[in-house]
Order: structure tokens, then sequence, then C-alpha cells
């Protein structure tokens, strides 16, 4: 973490309020989702639906995201970034943009304040995908990390172009096919080559690094970022020009970039040199565990089988769930505790190392609320996934219970870290300093 230092960093005000927004987005996600099970039992298009995929997607793990990687991105490129300036207003843009869009689809009014909101959530991923690019350019070394990054902020931005013509194409109806054909080449692009590809960029810099595990050979990484994508560029042109019975196979691609991805971290926790026993870390690794729930389902969703369709409904639900609830969320509760303690902690006391007796990151958040937020969470994704595949209203409403107090104990958690304030320190006396 050599790299990760004050004068390498932004200011602490450009990346806090990222992490205070997705907790309380969090929170607000699993409210809605306990008023809105009923939603559960229909078609993937509803209107509630549609609110609580947004909120989940931008308000909580795009939120998180846009504020790690602008800490982590002096790490992972060895630079400063661009633009402080850009990463306020993109921050800005992001949340008005979520909050009104969620609004707008939470009570299906699909006019005005729907452009407007499309039209700042683009605006945003415009600055965004422009400090992460910029930034990247004026890294002194090139790693294949940093293509995963770069390229995933272009595939969000060409995400947020298809949401913002989708928005638009409500109203003024300019699209030569129906609107949820559309629908899911932006979901796809999305969860593929935003959320995925950008996952695996910092993971494959993070994890290993957490695990102590000097690791340098990056040719699963390497395949893994040709094979994905190359199945996002073919996808992208068979569903918008082809029409041809192809998905599986790109969902094959996307399916094998990821095995490499794993077989890579596989390699490094082979070499790891410090135990992953913290309940972050365990976290992270029941994320990756539930990444093969999805992985499974894509198949399912891609291939014609002939299910019934109440069945395939409720499998779509399930794939859903099982990426914005599942994969994605169990990684960002994992993952937020280890990386926000230490960006706290390095603004408030790396001046003081060496010279007084400085507390752990891991001692300015509660390791008990977290050990409990990854048991609500994990019995609140059962009973969700359980409730949507038996259409059960009393497992799809303890399943929001489940998320609700995960939400409340992880927000209590981040806000203790964020109102954290610098203690007074002991100097070191001679004689004590290695104590």
């Amino acid at each position: 973490m050599s790299t990760a230092t004050v004068s390498n960093s932004p200011a602490k005000w450009v990346v806090l309020p990222h992490y205070a927004f997705a907790a309380l987005a969090f929170v607000a996600l699993s409210v809605m989702l306990l008023f809105s099970t009923d939603a559960f039992s229909g078609h993937y298009f509803h209107p509630k639906l549609l609110a609580l995929t947004h909120v989940a997607a931008l308000g909580w793990a795009t939120m998180t995201i846009f504020g790690a990687l602008y800490q982590l991105l002096p790490v992972v490129l060895e630079g400063r970034l661009y633009s402080e300036r850009m990463a306020v207003w993109a921050f800005g843009l992001l949340g008005a943009g979520t909050m009104l869009l969620a609004y707008c689809f939470w009570n299906f009014q699909v006019g005005w304040l729907l452009h407007a909101a499309a039209c700042m959530l683009f605006l945003s991923f415009l600055f965004f995908t422009i400090n992460v690019v910029q930034t990247a350019r004026q890294a002194p070394k090139w790693t294949i990390e940093a293509d995963f990054i770069v390229t995933s902020a272009i595939w969000l931005l060409l995400t947020g172009l298809i949401g913002l013509l989708m928005a638009l194409n409500f109203t003024l109806a300019f699209l030569p096919q129906e609107h949820v054909h559309y629908l899911k080449l932006h979901a796809h692009l999305g969860m593929a080559g935003w959320f995925l590809l950008l996952i695996i960029g910092v993971g494959a810099k993070l994890i290993p690094m957490f695990l102590l595990a000097h690791h340098t050979d990056t040719q699963h990484l390497s395949k893994a970022y040709y094979l994905i994508n190359a199945a996002l560029v073919f996808f992208t042109f068979d569903h918008l020009f082809f029409h041809s019975d192809l998905l599986p196979l790109y969902a094959a691609m996307v399916a094998a970039g990821i095995v490499l991805f794993l077989l890579y971290l596989r390699q490094a926790y082979k070499a790891k040199l410090r135990p992953a026993t913290d309940p972050g870390m365990k976290q992270t690794f029941v994320a990756l565990g539930l990444l093969l729930l999805p992985l499974v389902l894509v198949f399912v969703v891609s291939s014609r089988l002939g299910l019934p369709q109440a069945l395939l409904s409720s499998v779509y639900l399930v794939y859903g769930v099982s990426i914005f609830l599942g994969f994605l969320s169990a990684i960002i509760l994992g993952q937020t505790f280890k990386t926000l303690p230490f960006i706290v902690w390095m603004h408030a006391y790396e001046n003081q190392v060496g010279r007084f007796k400085t507390p752990l990151p891991k001692d300015l958040f509660s390791e008990g609320l977290l050990r409990w937020q990854n048991a609500s969470y994990l019995l609140g994704f059962v009973l969700l996934v359980a409730g949507v595949l038996l259409n059960r209203q009393e497992l799809l409403l303890g399943g929001a219970i489940g998320f609700t107090i995960t939400s409340l104990l992880f927000t209590a958690n981040v806000f203790q870290l964020l109102l954290h304030k610098t203690q007074e320190l002991k100097p070191f006396t001679y004689g004590s300093a290695n104590n």
C-alpha cells in the first residue's frame, strides 16, 4: 500500500461522502423491499422492481464503487486522480439522478422527470469515465488491472447511454424494437461490462494484497479480459442487428472468463502469507461463492428451454437478485471493511506513525456488528431467493427483514468510521517504541 498515501490520494471529502450515501441507499433499498414483496410474484418489468434494481445498482453498488475507486486508483495505477472537482460533480449527479430515477420508477412517471434523471446519470458516468481514462493515461506503468478498470468505465458509459435512450423512448417512441428488448441489453452490459469487469480488475489487485500473496502471473486475467469483452461486443451487435440463437455461447465466454479469474484467485490464495480469518475477507469469499448461482442461471435465461412462463419469470427474478443482492452486495459488505477503515485511518493518523501509538484500522469499527451483519445478510438472501422461487410472501418478507437488519448494522458501522475523531495519542518514549 505504499502508493496509497495522503499525498497521492484525493481529499477525504471527495471519497467519504460516497460511502455515506451508499449506506443510506442500502437502508432505503431494504425498506423499499419490505413494501414491495408483492411485486416479486409478477413480471420482472414491474415499476417497483425497476425502482429496487436501480437503487441497488446505482445508489448502493455504483456509489460505493465510485468512492472506493477514487481512493484505489492511486494504488492500482500508481498516480494521482485526474480531477477531484470532476469526482465531486459525478457524485452529486449520481446521487440526485438515482433518487429521482427511483421516484419515477416507483410511481411509474415516465415524463420529463425521468428524462432529467437519465441525463443526470449519463453526465455522472461521463465525468467518471473521463476521470478514470485521464488518470490511467498518466500512470507510469500500464497493467492488466488498468485494462479492466478503464474498459469497465467505458461499458458503464454505454450502459448509461442505452438507459438514457430508453428513458426518452417512453414518451418519444423512436426505438425500432420493444422496450424489453433494449432492457436486456442495458442490464447485461451493466452487469458484465461495468460491475463484473470492474470487480475483477480491482479484486485482482486487492485480494492478493490483503492475503499478502506475491502473485504476479496474470495470464489467467488476460484471457479473462479478452473473453468477457469479446462476448460483450458480439452480444451487443447480435442483439441489435442479427438476433441469432448464439446467446448461450456468449454466456459461456463470460462464464469462462469468471472461471479464469477464480483460478487466478486460487493461485493467490495458495501463495498467501496471511490467513483469511477476518470477517471482511470471509464475506468476500462468500461473495465469490454466491457468484456461482448467477453463473448457472445465465445459461437458463439465455437458452430456449421451453420453461413455463411463471417459472421463467421466477428464474429471471432470482437471476437479478443473485447478482444485485447476492454477489454485488456480499462483496461490498465484505470489502467495505477492508478499505474504508484504512482510508479513515490514513487521513487521521498517517502523519503520526512512528512518533505516536496509533490505533489500527480494525480498531475503528465494531467487528461484532460486522459478524452479525454477515449472518443476517446470508439469512436474508436465502429467504429472499426461496420466497421468489416458491412464491411465498412470508419467505419474501423474512428475507426483506433480514436485509433491513443487515443494512442497519452496516450503516451503523460505516458511520462509526465516518464520524471517527482523531484520538489524543501518546508519544513513543525511548525503550518502548517496539512495545
